[in-house]
């Protein structure tokens, strides 16, 4: 064998390895330009065989007949842009005539295998314009987080990475309140830390509350404003927390400056338009497991539980302007929690749902909403834990995945930024009561004293 020879059975052998042990990495080195050649080359055979071209117009074909020419043949989309990213290809196209976006995401599953790509997705950007994002690989087996991010903003954390290769944002300024669903193993807990662990270095007020005596929200104290670990005492700070939005909104009232000398856009309406130094810090309640908040088995627990709802349905209707933001979780949701569970639902814009045992709980999630989605959701297997499906009101929907986040990482992100924990008077008596952090490591044998 020549040397030639050999040196091309080590690459092969090589982008064979990395394609089985770093799908990634030979996206990058290898599959990239495959992608790209392959796309370009079939691009106008794949359009026809997936019926995404539009016949030639009248015009065209008079000018053919009048030069005695063959007729035109049909026409594609037109290729706005074709570039790379670290996970796949982003194909830009100017829709012809006739055409519409439907037809391209409809024709999707298509583009995949003529392609030759791991998954295809398509979106409309503007009227004509529709975006192809394609990925060469499965993003979601191993989760890896870009090292660049957006632009950071208040309010506004990456918290899992989408079937598409795109960063997938919690944004509580875009969608206030959100619910997340998810039956037992399924990755909610580490949805949860990244959350947590994303906010922690922000100008935020947490509030959890965990009914499963703190295992999952008591560990992460140090970053917390306030904590409840049992119903009795999340109900005093429900209640706390809605006699603190009333105080923010007499301040907003105080401040709206209302005259006709005071410009539209600087009228206040939310604690966003009060100035930076008037304005009250941001609180996101976490409720770690909703159905503990609402079961009852007495006449006692049924009247705590029916003041519980009521407060939770006044944050959701009334704490987006006053920085209040509500995150809840649980493994169902329906309308068997009793009466309120269902106008608390409608509240909680941003809907996710790991897998779930049934399609009942599926709907609580996407009925209303996504109903495509409720297919996707049921359709998670047990194997692949943290894979989930994110939805809103507007009724589009992505798979994500959020990077395994252990318990451990978590508190270190906490305590790393415990200093940043805001307090809140009215949330005083429920701080959670945790030691000092050593200041440094103190060894674990002393030496013993130097004798002369």
């Amino acid at each position: 064998m020549t040397w030639p020879t050999v040196l091309l059975l080590v690459v092969v052998a090589a982008a064979g390895l990395l394609r089985w042990r770093r799908p990634a990495w030979y996206w990058m080195t290898f599959g990239v330009t495959f992608a790209v050649v392959r796309v370009l080359v079939r691009y106008a055979s794949v359009m026809e065989a997936c019926g995404l071209t539009v016949p030639p117009s009248r015009w065209r074909l008079m000018l053919a007949r009048v030069a005695n020419r063959p007729a035109p043949e049909s026409r594609a989309p037109r290729i706005l842009r074709l570039w790379p990213t670290h996970t796949g290809l982003v194909l830009r196209l100017k829709l012809r005539p006739g055409q519409d976006a439907f037809d391209v995401a409809a024709a999707s599953d298509r583009l995949r295998h003529s392609f030759g790509m791991y998954g295809v997705t398509s979106r409309e950007l503007r009227s004509g314009v529709v975006e192809i994002r394609m990925t060469g690989y499965d993003v979601l087996k191993r989760v890896q987080m870009p090292a660049k991010t957006d632009t950071p903003r208040p309010m506004r954390v990456p918290v899992a990475l989408r079937e598409d290769g795109s960063v997938h944002y919690r944004d509580y300024r875009a969608v206030p309140h959100g619910l997340t669903l998810g039956a037992t193993e399924s990755g909610k807990s580490v949805y949860q830390r990244n959350l947590v662990a994303g906010l922690a270095p922000q100008h935020v007020a947490l509030v959890g509350i965990d009914c499963k005596q703190g295992v999952e929200l008591f560990p992460l104290a140090r970053r917390f404003s306030a904590l409840a670990d049992n119903p009795d005492t999340a109900l005093e700070l429900l209640e706390a927390l809605v006699s603190h939005m009333q105080d923010v909104y007499q301040l907003i009232r105080a401040e709206q400056r209302i005259s006709v000398a005071v410009p539209d856009a600087e009228i206040a309406a939310d604690i966003w338009d009060l100035p930076e130094d008037l304005r009250p810090v941001p609180v996101v309640v976490l409720v770690d497991e909703v159905a503990e908040l609402a079961l009852f088995a007495s006449k006692e627990e049924e009247k705590r539980r029916d003041r519980i709802i009521t407060a939770l349905v006044r944050l959701a209707q009334l704490g987006r302007a006053a920085g209040v933001y509500l995150e809840i979780c649980g493994q169902r949701f329906g309308s068997e929690l009793g009466k309120g569970i269902t106008m608390l639902r409608a509240q909680l814009t941003g809907r996710t749902a790991h897998r779930v045992n049934d399609e009942t709980s599926a709907n609580m999630a996407f009925g209303d909403i996504a109903p495509d989605a409720v297919l996707a959701a049921i359709q998670i297997p047990a194997e692949t834990r943290g894979i989930a499906i994110a939805g809103d009101s507007t009724g589009g929907w992505h798979r994500i995945r959020a990077p395994h986040t252990t318990l451990r990482q978590a508190v270190n992100a906490c305590n790393k930024h415990a200093d940043r924990t805001p307090e809140l008077p009215a949330l005083a008596p429920f701080r959670p009561a945790v030691a000092p952090l050593p200041s440094a490591r103190v060894p674990l044998s002393k030496t013993a004293p130097a004798t002369a």
